[in-house]
């Protein structure tokens, strides 16, 4: 399908140059930035081809590849420290980008679990660039969010019988203030089986690898040469980078406030970022407006697992 705006390019951030993909047909609306997740999980492979269907002809979709993640990979930048100031910084920079190119003072943004870390962090600096907030499968606090979603792969293996999954997480043992004692091959290992138990995808249950490649090489967003080792090397990068300082955030104890309208668009059945958390974050959020958006056959990514119900939902609450 052809649209009347239909573009990928580099723009500069920060000290960097970064990859956008601006699509549209209707270039004069709205602006809709896709803030993704990992850190290091690029979103565009399943936010272009499904969301441009509903979304297109309401907003101009932004999908933004972060720093060292997706395209923006690069070997020679692999031995410099990233923080979440920093990325704070660089959406800063894609969002200015995007309200001087279109002529808006404001853009709305969709944040997807890291991405709804990177969102929280940005409304606290900058909340007068942005018109609403729509957090996804919301990250509140790390230590808890670690806990809460290791005794669920604990729970679900012993409900099934699954001597092996036992196995392999007493061998990793439980999360300690947010992290394991075996780093990020440990957290694989949960997230892995999070995954293939259906607290990442509540239908579709399958393992975190096929679950990112399949639309990774379907989508035609990227290429496998050279944009499959970017990716892959790009997401561990980022998480290595991150990890410790983001499961050390307490939204719940620090985040009190937010100055623009909220939606939570959050899975029934998360065990990612688990809901419960969001929930109790959210009803004691104060914000100019908020509203509180449930999909009840989602976990942690309604936008793959219910697309059609949230283009449309998301179209009606922010465009309608």
């Amino acid at each position: 399908m052809k649209y009347v705006l239909d573009e990928v390019r580099d723009i500069p951030v920060n000290g960097d140059t970064q990859n956008i993909h601006i699509r549209s047909n209707r270039p004069d609306s709205e602006i809709l930035l896709f803030v993704h997740g990992g850190p290091g999980v690029c979103d565009r492979s399943w936010v272009m081809p499904e969301q441009s269907r509903y979304l297109a002809d309401h907003c101009v979709m932004v999908c933004w590849d972060q720093r060292m993640a997706g395209k923006n990979y690069r070997d020679s930048r692999k031995d410099e420290p990233m923080t979440i100031a920093q990325q704070v910084e660089d959406m800063h920079d894609v969002v200015n980008y995007l309200r001087d190119r279109f002529g808006k003072d404001r853009i709305y943004f969709v944040g997807h679990s890291w991405g709804s870390i990177l969102g929280v962090c940005y409304l606290q600096k900058y909340p007068e660039t942005i018109k609403a907030y729509v957090g996804m499968g919301q990250f509140i606090n790390g230590p808890e969010n670690e806990k809460i979603s290791y005794d669920f792969t604990v729970d679900y293996a012993k409900e099934h019988n699954n001597a092996k999954a036992l196995k392999d997480l007493a061998a990793i043992g439980e999360p300690v203030g947010g992290l394991y004692e075996g780093g990020l091959d440990a957290l694989m290992v949960q997230r892995n089986y999070m995954t293939k138990f259906g607290g990442g995808s509540y239908k579709h249950k399958e393992n975190i690898f096929k679950s990112v490649l399949v639309p990774f090489i379907a989508s035609g967003e990227y290429s496998l040469i050279p944009d499959l080792y970017r990716y892959a090397k790009g997401t561990f990068y980022c998480l290595r980078q991150l990890w410790p300082e983001v499961v050390s955030l307490q939204f719940d104890r620090d985040v009190k406030k937010l100055d623009v309208p909220v939606y939570l668009f959050q899975g029934d059945h998360d065990r990612n970022t688990p809901t419960e958390l969001a929930r109790a974050w959210f009803d004691a959020l104060e914000a100019p407006y908020k509203e509180y958006v449930p999909f009840h056959e989602s976990a942690h990514s309604p936008i793959k697992e219910e697309p059609e119900l949230w283009g449309r939902t998301l179209v009606e609450k922010l465009f309608s």
